[in-house]
């Protein structure tokens, strides 16, 4: 059950095109408004709380030099080029606070990072990563962080360290279980594992009291372990397509859920496309009121 979404692998894209300008040097495309008498400091955003920088599909295989000059740069968008590596120097933006680097062809991130004090915001989705530096635990900072599409299994044990951390995206990669270290990110309020080679969720799941949206989608779990049912918390719960036949009798716990679910954006419990033994897919057909009242009296009696 629960068929894991192909990825394409990681591909050397061609080289970017160039742009050739009479009696001048060739210049890739993100260059032309590098010319002589700019300064590339007219090309930043000031905007109300940052100041922000993009170049986005622009075609780069490395980052600019300029650009670690730029040191009051708050908000950096470097997404969706062919980006091989980020160079030690990112910690020379000691400011950054949104950093973006989906849609590129990264393998690892700089131990460098770790400079990134303010950093809040991480973006390293769709890459090629297969390992994290165990350094990125230093940016304390830290509230978001996705990981999705990617070819990671393990994290370091360090990320237990990123104690303010709120949202975590690890979908669609290749964990066979969900790293020990996340269950010590007690500000968790979202969590996405779907997509990857889990086949069981640790009970140490309870840890993680604050959890609001957890989706495990599209994995091979064999059963609903009874600590889920102590997230109170939680409004939305995916675990569609798996292998799940049995649901525990505390689920009725989860009244903040409200509901069955079956758009993939709606709050509720999502619980299509499991071999649920009978009664099971009756109830859930007739709602969520009716699933809790069944399991409710099936745990008194």
């Amino acid at each position: 059950m629960g068929a894991k979404q192909s990825r394409a692998p990681c591909r050397d894209k061609g080289p970017p095109r160039m742009v050739l300008l009479r009696g001048r040097q060739p210049f890739a495309p993100w260059d032309d408004s590098l010319l002589p008498g700019k300064d590339p400091r007219a090309l930043l955003k000031r905007g109300m709380r940052h100041v922000s920088f993009s170049l986005v599909t622009k075609g780069m295989t490395d980052v600019p030099d300029f650009l670690w000059g730029l040191s009051e740069v708050q908000k950096l968008n470097l997404s969706h080029n062919q980006l091989r590596a980020v160079p030690a120097d990112v910690g020379k933006l000691s400011r950054l606070v949104v950093l973006n680097l989906c849609g590129n062809r990264l393998r690892s991130l700089p131990r460098e990072i770790s400079v990134l004090q303010s950093l809040k915001v991480l973006f390293v989705n769709m890459n090629c990563l297969t390992e994290l530096p165990a350094e990125l635990s230093a940016c304390r900072s830290l509230e978001v962080l996705s990981l999705s599409h990617n070819c990671l299994s393990q994290l370091p044990a360090s990320l237990a360290d990123l104690s303010r951390l709120r949202k975590l995206n690890l979908s669609n990669n290749y964990f066979a279980h969900i790293p020990i270290c996340v269950f010590a990110l007690k500000e968790l309020d979202f969590l996405h594992v779907g997509s990857n080679r889990l086949e069981n969720i640790a009970e140490s799941i309870q840890c993680l009291v604050g959890l609001q949206i957890f989706i495990a989608e599209s994995n091979n779990i064999h059963s609903f372990p009874r600590s889920l049912c102590l997230l109170t918390s939680l409004e939305l719960l995916n675990l569609n397509n798996n292998d799940i036949q049995t649901l525990p009798d505390e689920l009725y716990l989860l009244w903040r859920l409200g509901r069955i679910a079956w758009n993939p954006m709606d709050k509720g419990l999502h619980i299509s496309h499991n071999p649920l033994s009978k009664p099971l897919p009756e109830l859930v057909e007739g709602g969520l009121d009716m699933l809790f009242s069944y399991l409710k009296d099936k745990k008194h009696h």
